[in-house]
């Protein structure tokens, strides 16, 4: 099972909300106390573990580090078609819509 490294309710506080924007900053979620901020998050935890099935037991704590990296650069982004992305892979996504900047 994955655990995430910080509480929910840390995200969501005043403090860090002020202590983001003091340090220039935007929180990338939505405001204080509306329930249904952490959907989009919940629902790639979700997706995450069921798509990355590895039962296995870890020898050192990089080898599932490594497993997660691999699952988001190599599947998730790559390969991984979204249908909120009208069916195109992140990657696909961020390069038929990014119109390149002149320098």
């Amino acid at each position: 099972m994955l655990h995430r490294p910080i509480e929910l309710a840390q995200f969501t506080s005043w403090a860090f909300t002020r202590r983001a924007k003091e340090s220039g900053l935007l929180p990338s979620m939505g405001s204080i106390g509306n329930c249904s901020d952490n959907a989009m998050m919940e629902s790639f935890w979700g997706r995450m573990q069921a798509e990355l099935p590895d039962r296995r037991r870890w020898r050192t704590r990089i080898e599932p580090a490594n497993a997660i990296f691999e699952y988001l650069e190599i599947f998730h982004n790559r390969q991984r078609r979204h249908s909120a992305l009208g069916m195109l892979t992140p990657v696909e996504h961020e390069r038929f819509y990014t119109t390149p900047t002149v320098a």
